[in-house]
């Protein structure tokens, strides 16, 4: 009898169904437009995301499985496809392996059919060769190895964006400062070894927080929009206010919960291969109906400081890759930004 399917297994099948619905064909909408005196301004498709963040509460899943963080991962990645670039270049991946480097994608664009086949069959095993393929990508710092959850990295350009994301729904008394604590050094680490890449970093936070703890909630506010003035750290910050009835908040019993990361893993001390989550046997059927059912998620906006918003935040992130390479790199995000400019536009 074949083993129940893992929790992160069955979210990737669904995230997978909502993004390819979001961008049908492979083809993503311009999130590009223009405001008052022609500023340019990004549109960030916020129904997608709220039927993403919608399935780790259908799943039940607890934040030690990883999943409610990877909803926003798999978020941001996905607007920065809409925004042009390489899908395969951009990790985690629309399909597995989640973790692709462009030399692999270039052979298997060069083999036979035959062939292609063969190497996809290793790449989507259980364990792929080391190198080739992965789940996760940790990025070497100045001092120790990070683990990233959004990446656009290159042979030719090295990591040209990086993205952290945490998520917090309870326990903020504990918890919530100490991972905006801690992204500091890892701002530090990353910055220090790659000071051309676009350092962003996200946060997801339940909407309890401003009545459990409405001191720590405009203390954490705070401390995230001094992380992004920050010389040294990230280049832009964003948090989502994420609103949810109580009926489904999953049971969380641990004192020290976080978002499912591990310190040690992430620095690369300890080596476990995450098994790839594909979702070849998860049943189609399954997929339709856990979307068909999934539970209503709100975003509040007047809860997050202009400087915050994700709009701004994705905005920052394209302008510093493309401003970092050539014109003749990434030229379907410049492509994208430029159809909606006119001859009057002064700023970004």
């Amino acid at each position: 009898m074949a083993a129940e399917p893992s929790t992160k297994a069955k979210a990737w099948a669904i995230f997978d169904k909502i993004v390819a619905d979001a961008a049908p064909d492979g083809i993503h909408t311009n999130p590009w437009t223009t405001g008052e005196h022609d500023r340019l301004i990004y549109e960030p498709d916020y129904d997608t995301l709220k039927q993403l963040l919608g399935v780790p509460l259908y799943l039940k899943a607890p934040t030690t499985t990883g999943v409610p963080a990877l909803a926003l991962d798999v978020w941001l990645s996905y607007e920065l496809r809409r925004a042009g670039f390489d899908a395969d270049a951009v990790w985690p991946r629309p399909t597995a392996p989640r973790i692709l480097p462009g030399p692999v994608v270039s052979l298997l664009e060069k083999v036979t059919a035959k062939e292609r086949e063969a190497l996809w069959k290793r790449l989507r095993a259980k364990t792929p060769p080391a190198g080739a393929a992965a789940s996760s990508a940790s990025i070497l710092g100045k001092n120790y190895l990070k683990q990233v959850d959004v990446v656009m990295s290159n042979w030719v350009a090295g990591p040209e964006l990086l993205i952290s994301t945490k998520r917090m729904d309870s326990s903020f008394g504990k918890n919530a400062a100490n991972r905006v604590e801690e992204s500091y050094g890892d701002a530090k680490n990353l910055r220090l070894r790659h000071p051309l890449a676009a350092l962003g970093f996200v946060y997801g936070l339940r909407s309890t927080i401003f009545t459990e703890s409405p001191d720590k909630a405009e203390w954490l506010i705070d401390l995230l929009q001094k992380l992004g003035r920050e010389d040294d750290a990230y280049h832009a910050v964003s948090l989502f206010v994420i609103e949810y009835g109580p009926h489904l908040a999953v049971d969380e019993t641990a004192d020290d919960l976080g978002d499912g990361d591990d310190p040690l893993l992430e620095a690369g001390v300890v080596e476990v291969y995450e098994e790839e989550d594909s979702g070849e046997h998860i049943e189609q059927s399954e997929v339709d109906e856990a979307i068909a059912n999934l539970p209503l998620v709100e975003l509040l906006w007047e809860r997050v400081p202009a400087d915050l918003r994700p709009d701004r935040f994705i905005a920052e992130m394209v302008r510093r890759v493309i401003d970092a390479t050539p014109v003749n790199l990434h030229k379907s995000a410049r492509a994208r930004r430029a159809s909606v400019i006119t001859r009057d536009t002064r700023s970004f």
